[in-house]
């Protein structure tokens, strides 16, 4: 790309390698330039956290309130009763109301962590697209929204058309989706200025309906960013890891478990992550990812400190590298490990060491869990594991025990 931004925030996006394309890149970065300028992510309440997949959205929402600017997060009350169709394979569940409530509730924590809610001219806001959806009447909604779009080119969108290609069931609850988020960019326009949308590059679609909204009915100009949808060197989408979701919620995965996603990164993602996910000088990220060896590691301790300070606080991040060099470097136990916690009601007669490592998580199933004793890939209290049959009886647990898959993932076991 030969385009040289003016603006800050455009000049970060493209450096640090969030942006993967825009609507108009130099009327975006004229707007950025002359005064603050109001954008927004929307996220959908279908969990009670969000997960690490998201936070290059919550990154990008930071860089732009650090450069100036006004950053809106639209928490999707509205439309998740609808559900997104992009490229998935199959329809979402539909949620209550109160379960939406919940989620949201559990979301919106971990924004307060990244950028600042206040009445400053750059202070985000929190608004909810429920405010506007859930009272829309219907006809006029048709007769007003609904004519200005076509189901021709809808069905061009290549979210839409892989689902149908499949051969696999769109409803028409789905299909209106992309109409409500159009309308949310719209409504934004209209109640608070908005002039961008953000999303990872699966939402253009979605982005440009709501722009040719905007334009056909308020003759406004307004844009669209879209970041990289981002996988690993390997290929793995970003957010999942063998053992499920990396969820940004403490109390859904502790901050141990994420300093150690960061830290267990492989060298050809360290430096790119750097970029993405820290707010380290661009040079600096440059020269970690380049080190090699068991240098490297270095790099990436770096990182799970840096972002997990950024999520969780330097406190939890120091504690995890504590933690971390305990368990790792002396053989020893650390504070901040995983814990299963079992009543004494659980062990009773004794337990099987099989379905310890399955409760912990360690394992998913019965079988996996034999197949990683036979495979010499467990330990308990660093002692290898050798004997699937073993059962451990009550007064094995006067001490937390302390279970081993692998080298890299441990979880204390105590009784209460």
């Amino acid at each position: 790309m030969t385009y040289h931004p003016k603006s800050e925030f455009m000049a970060v996006m493209m450096q640090r390698g969030f942006l993967a394309d825009c609507t108009d890149y130099q009327g975006l970065d004229e707007a950025l330039s002359i005064g603050v300028t109001p954008a927004y992510i929307g996220f959908d309440a279908t969990a009670k956290s969000l997960h690490v997949g998201s936070l290059i959205q919550i990154m990008m929402l930071r860089w732009l309130q650090k450069t100036g600017h006004k950053p809106i997060t639209l928490m999707g009350g509205g439309t998740t009763k609808v559900g997104d169709p992009s490229f998935r394979a199959d329809e979402r569940p539909l949620l209550t109301d109160i379960q939406i409530d919940d989620n949201i509730a559990g979301i919106k924590r971990v924004f307060e962590n990244y950028i600042s809610y206040d009445d400053s001219p750059t202070g985000a806001l929190m608004l909810n697209n429920a405010e506007w959806l859930d009272n829309l009447n219907y006809l006029e909604f048709l007769r007003d929204i609904g004519r200005h779009f076509s189901v021709n080119r809808m069905l061009s969108f290549e979210s839409v058309k892989s689902r149908i290609d499949r051969e696999q069931s769109l409803s028409f609850l789905e299909f209106n989706y992309m109409i409500l988020q159009a309308y949310d960019f719209l409504e934004l326009n209209r109640r608070y200025g908005c002039l961008f949308q953000m999303g990872g590059s699966d939402q253009w679609g979605n982005i440009v309906n709501g722009i040719d909204l905007t334009r056909r009915v308020l003759d406004h100009e307004i844009y669209g960013l879209t970041s990289q949808l981002l996988t690993t060197s390997d290929g793995k989408k970003m957010g999942k890891s063998l053992n499920g979701a990396i969820w940004l919620n403490a109390d859904m995965l502790s901050p141990y478990e994420f300093w150690q996603f960061w830290r267990n990164t492989t060298d050809a993602d360290t430096g790119r992550f750097l970029k993405l996910y820290t707010e380290l000088p661009i040079e600096d990220c440059d020269r970690l990812g380049a080190l090699a060896g068991a240098d490297i590691n270095s790099a990436k301790i770096i990182l799970a400190n840096e972002v997990t300070t950024l999520l969780h606080g330097a406190a939890a991040a120091a504690a995890a590298e504590a933690t971390a060099r305990a368990v790792f470097e002396k053989g020893g136990v650390g504070d901040e490990l995983p814990t299963l916690t079992l009543t004494k009601a659980d062990v009773g007669d004794g337990i099987s060491i099989v379905q310890l490592l399955v409760k912990s998580g360690l394992a998913s199933t019965g079988k996996e869990a034999k197949r990683l004793i036979a495979e010499d890939g467990a330990k308990l209290n660093d002692a290898a594991l050798n004997n699937t049959g073993l059962v451990l009886q009550l007064s094995d647990f006067a001490n937390p025990v302390k279970l081993s898959k692998g080298k890299k993932r441990h979880t204390l076991v105590q009784v209460t």
